[in-house]
C-alpha cells in the first residue's frame, strides 16, 4: 500500500514522518515528488499559498490607490499563474471581480490601514524565512522550484 493512501494531508504527514525533509526524502526514494497526490506536492502547493499572500500584501502596501483587486490579480500572476492551465488562470480571473474593496476588507476585518499594515508586515517578514526554507528542501535534493 503507497503511504500516500495513509496519510490524508500535510497534518498528518507530520505525526508520520516528524520532518518536512523526511516527507521530501520519503517521495524521492518512491519516486512519487510530482505525482497527484503527493505530499511533496502538496508542501509545494502550501509555499504558494504563502508566497501569494505575502506578494498580494507587499502589493496592497505599496500604495495607498492599490485596490484588492488588482494586488490580488497582480500577486496571482506572479506567484500562481505561471503553473496554472488557462481554464483555471480564467477562473481566477473571474474570482478577482468578486474580492471587496480595500475600504470593505479593512471593514469586514475590523482593522485601520494602519493596524492592517503592521499586521502584514509581519507577515512578509515572517513568512520569507518559511518560504527560503520549503525551497531549499527541494533544491537540495535537485528538484526543480518550477512545477
Amino acid at each position: 500500500m503507497e503511504y500516500t493512501s495513509k496519510v490524508n494531508d500535510l497534518a498528518d504527514a507530520a505525526i508520520l514522518y516528524g520532518t518536512l525533509s523526511k516527507v521530501i526524502d520519503c517521495d524521492v526514494k518512491t519516486d512519487t515528488v510530482k505525482s497527484a497526490e503527493s505530499l511533496t506536492r502538496k508542501l509545494r502547493r502550501v509555499r504558494q499559498g504563502l508566497d501569494l499572500i505575502r506578494e498580494l500584501f507587499q502589493n496592497f502596501l505599496s500604495t495607498d490607490d492599490y485596490s484588492l483587486k488588482e494586488a490580488a490579480s497582480t500577486a496571482y500572476k506572479q506567484v500562481c499563474a505561471p503553473y496554472h492551465t488557462w481554464a483555471v488562470r480564467t477562473a481566477g480571473s473571474a474570482g478577482m471581480c468578486a474580492l471587496p474593496t480595500r475600504d470593505q476588507l479593512l471593514l469586514s476585518l475590523n482593522e485601520t490601514d494602519e493596524s492592517a499594515e503592521k499586521e502584514m508586515r509581519r507577515y512578509i517578514k515572517a513568512s520569507l524565512p518559511v518560504i527560503e526554507y520549503i525551497d531549499n528542501l527541494y533544491t537540495s535534493r535537485g528538484i526543480s522550484l518550477d512545477w
